[in-house]
């Protein structure tokens, strides 16, 4: 029987994918690589230790927290899987995350590297308003599972390591024209949309805002000015950003500080 590794988006599609038959052990993903910094050895101690220092810094937990709930579950990728299934949705948050972990298994698996597999979908049939797998139950992710699922391939990874590096340069104008010199996406369809809308936060108006902080700024100023109804004005508007309230507030104490707000 194959040894099976299931990475996770997060704690809500967890919730979910208990309630399936499907096989394998789970490593759940806590982390946001579309905030904070970010160097090219994901595989390196140094490179956990400036992610664990800004988000103990940024967000309301603690070095020891952060040790058990991320860097201690990135052993389980050391283990001698058969196959890993990677469950990445289609927003910059997910498809940041997704290259991240491309990226560490590039970096630490040997020569018998298992088969990987993803399911990233960006619609569910009969969900209109489709927000992410966290809102699907057992039987639908199963569906998912047994209808999106792909094999990725050697230029999925090529590709992935592109983009990494080119997201990585925080370049406007090296992002547009890597973007524009990519005719095939192979299995990772939805990474253009998502590098799509980073490159809005990379291009500054006159104020000096990004395309995030100009959208804050607008809703702020339309009357909506309490943060439950700030951050789910953005998410209607901008589900591409796939941005958690923690995200938002990044960016919503920075205009506070310059008094935009």
């Amino acid at each position: 029987m194959a040894n099976i590794l299931h990475v996770l988006n997060g704690d809500s599609t967890w919730n979910g994918f208990k309630q399936t038959g499907i096989d394998g052990d789970t490593l759940i993903w806590r982390e946001v690589f579309s905030e904070g910094p970010l160097f090219n050895d994901v595989s390196s101690a140094a490179f956990w230790e400036a992610r664990k220092a800004w988000i103990t810094e940024t967000f309301n937990t603690t070095p020891e927290a952060y040790q058990h709930d991320v860097v201690d579950q990135l052993g389980k990728l050391n283990e001698p899987y058969d196959e890993i299934n990677l469950w990445f949705e289609f927003d910059l948050h997910c498809q940041v995350n997704l290259l991240g972990v491309m990226m560490l298994l590039e970096q630490m698996t040997n020569m018998s590297a298992p088969a990987v597999y993803l399911i990233s979908p960006d619609s569910f049939p009969g969900k209109d308003d489709f927000a992410g797998m966290g809102e699907l139950n057992g039987s639908q992710l199963e569906f998912l599972y047994d209808n999106i699922r792909v094999q990725l391939t050697e230029y999925d990874f090529s590709l992935a390591t592109e983009a990494w590096q080119t997201y990585l340069s925080g370049n406007a104008a090296l992002l547009t024209e890597w973007l524009d010199g990519i005719s095939f996406w192979g299995n990772l369809h939805l990474l253009g949309p998502a590098l799509q809308a980073h490159l809005k936060r990379l291009q500054l108006n006159k104020s000096g805002l990004n395309y995030i902080e100009q959208k804050l700024v607008g809703i702020y100023h339309s009357g909506i000015t309490t943060k439950p109804e700030i951050y789910k004005a953005f998410w209607i508007a901008e589900k591409i950003y796939g941005m958690g309230d923690t995200e938002l507030d990044i960016y919503l104490d920075s205009l506070g500080k310059r008094n935009l707000i």
